[in-house]
């Protein structure tokens, strides 16, 4: 079986003739393209596979939702750890804070230490929430406020029981040398020189050349160095007016400025100035005045 097509035209001729062979191809080729067109873009197979992709990335993320989770609660639980060692911190404080006050023979009523801090926090196991998270938050800083405070006021008591203690070692007492005997009194006596009646203005502790000359209180070196009449001279500003001076010095341990406690070697005993041997020369100035320095030699202690 043969089909001829013609087709005709004012300028041209075409047959063409096709067996049954070629017709049978040409319809399988054209009901293969419309077979092929007529189906979906995605097979349910396509479909299926993508569904669980996502089924799968949904589940990795509950997972790790899941971890964050157990890793939020894991830092709260360490908050509220650390929010309880600040909350003992601060009672610590509280109580160091009584204790010295009490010690000063403060006014409690001006220090905050007796007043009981904030406790509280949320319960175990409760929920991981940002309102909680909020709480805690809060506590924190407001604990950190507390210590801070607490920490100014510590440190007003310290200053104030510095001062306490400055003035109790500036408090003049005892001899200027470690080993040694009194030599000379305050008042008039025969100069060892002219061999006329003179005022002498401190005492004299006589001993051997090179022991250390001590402080007889805390204080600020006014003078260190040679002075007319005095040698190697130092001399110590107690506050309140009261000075006092260390005489004939054959080396001195301390500078103009230097701070120093009671007892501190400041010098060496020696035999320089207007000295007729080894001595120290011991005077005690009250707001410009000579003093006789026999009673604070031998003060009692408070």
């Amino acid at each position: 079986m043969t089909l001829t097509l013609l087709f005709k035209s004012n300028k041209a001729r075409f047959v063409l003739n096709i067996n049954k062979q070629k017709l049978l191809l040409s319809l399988l080729v054209i009901s293969g393209f419309f077979l092929v067109s007529s189906r979906s873009t995605h097979s349910p197979e396509e479909n299926i596979a993508r569904i669980q992709h996502a089924k799968s990335g949904l589940e990795q993320q509950a997972s790790e939702v899941d971890l964050l989770k157990t890793s939020t609660e894991q830092r709260m639980t360490g908050m509220m750890l650390k929010l309880a060692d600040m909350q003992s911190q601060i009672q610590r404080l509280d109580a160091l804070g009584s204790r010295l006050v009490e010690q000063a023979n403060l006014n409690p009523d001006e220090f905050s230490f007796n007043q009981i801090p904030a406790m509280g926090g949320p319960a175990d196991n409760s929920p991981v929430e940002i309102q909680v998270q909020d709480e805690l938050l809060s506590k924190m800083t407001d604990m950190l406020e507390k210590i801070q405070n607490k920490a100014q006021e510590l440190t007003a008591l310290e200053s104030i029981m510095l001062s306490h203690h400055i003035n109790q070692e500036s408090r003049l007492e005892g001899k200027p040398i470690s080993s040694g005997w009194l030599s000379s009194y305050y008042g008039i006596r025969k100069d060892p020189f002219s061999g006329l009646p003179a005022m002498h203005k401190g005492l004299d502790f006589a001993g051997k050349e090179g022991e250390p000359v001590l402080a007889t209180g805390a204080g600020i070196i006014t003078w260190s160095g040679t002075r007319y009449g005095y040698g190697e001279l130092v001399e110590i500003d107690h506050g309140n007016g009261l000075v006092t001076r260390y005489g004939h010095n054959k080396e001195l341990n301390v500078k103009i400025g230097d701070v120093v406690t009671k007892g501190q070697s400041i010098a060496v005993m020696g035999n320089t100035g207007r000295s007729t041997g080894a001595h120290v020369h011991y005077e005690v100035i009250q707001k410009g005045k000579q003093q006789d320095p026999l009673p604070y030699v031998y003060r009692k202690s408070s």
